[in-house]
């Protein structure tokens, strides 16, 4: 269990150092996955209506 722990804090610290160091391409990867989100949320609705 210790080992989970260890990771999840290495990922954390990973993600803030890249934050600090990249902050253009850390918004870039925010953007990305949120235009990901909404592109599957507007699939998923075009199914749902698809449907009915």
């Amino acid at each position: 269990m210790p080992a989970k722990k260890y990771l999840t804090w290495a990922a954390v610290a990973f993600v803030a150092f890249y934050v600090f160091n990249q902050p253009e391409g850390a918004a870039r990867s925010v953007q990305t996955a949120a235009d990901g989100l909404a592109s599957a949320a507007d699939s998923l609705t075009t199914f749902v209506t698809s449907l009915g």
